[in-house]
Formats: structure tokens, sequence, C-alpha cells
């Protein structure tokens, strides 16, 4: 199974996935937002850009397994089409991330907002890696 993980498409859709919540968080898009949504004081975002670097490492390595996970759905399906990984990419998006997110929304004292905006990553972000991982081949 892991022998149909190619590493440097998967380390390519990572980096792509981590530019696009860079942005995506950033106040050029809903950072302000996302902070909004969720109350953070400015002592918390202080605390929050403490420990960055940790956060930025395990979110890289999440990525990396998200993507070496589609990897192995993709090529188990035997998609090689960018259009076909756009369109797999979406349906665990919507399908699977943004369900869950918006169960655990529920259960949290955060307005919709919050899972709106992640949610709204998670799609386009499952969307991406889907695109170029398959049409990596």
């Amino acid at each position: 199974m892991l022998a149909s993980v190619r590493i440097l498409p998967v380390l390519a859709a990572a980096a792509a996935a981590f530019v696009l919540g860079a942005v995506w968080y950033s106040p050029l898009l809903f950072g302000k937002a996302w902070l909004k949504a969720h109350a953070y004081t400015d002592e918390k975002i202080a605390a929050m850009r403490a420990t960055a670097p940790r956060a930025y490492a395990v979110t890289f390595l999440c990525y990396v397994v998200i993507g070496a996970a589609m990897s192995v759905l993709l090529h188990r399906v035997g998609i090689v089409s960018g259009l076909t990984g756009i369109k797999v990419g979406s349906l665990l998006g919507l399908g699977i991330a943004a369900p869950l997110g918006l169960t655990a929304n529920l259960y949290s004292d955060f307005p919709l907002s919050a899972w709106g905006i992640d949610a709204g990553h998670q799609i386009v972000m499952l969307t991406l890696m889907g695109a170029i991982l398959a049409a990596w081949g």
C-alpha cells in the first residue's frame, strides 16, 4: 500500500496546502474574521505566535500524511487526471472534512462562521492536493 506513495508529489501537495493555509488565514483573506470568530484576545494571539514554529511544523507533517493517504486512494482507484483529482478532492472536502468540522463546531462555543472559514479552507486544500497528486500521475 505505501509503495504507491510517491514522495515528491506528496511533498509538493503538502507545500501547496501549507501556502494556501498561510494565505487563507492571513489578513488578506480570512485571518481577521477567523480571529474575531474565535474571540481571541491580544494575549492569546501573542501566545499563539510564540508557539507558531512548532504548530507550523506539525501542520506541514499533517499535510504530508493527508497527501500520502490521498496518494494511496488516487492510485488504488486509478485516477491520473488533474480534473478527476479535483473532483475527488472536492468530494473528500465536502463529504468528509466539512461535515466532521461541523459536528465538532456544534459542540464548541464557536460561531458557525468559524466553521465556515475552516471548512472552506479544508475543501479548497483537499481539492488542490487532489489536483496535484492526480496530475502528477
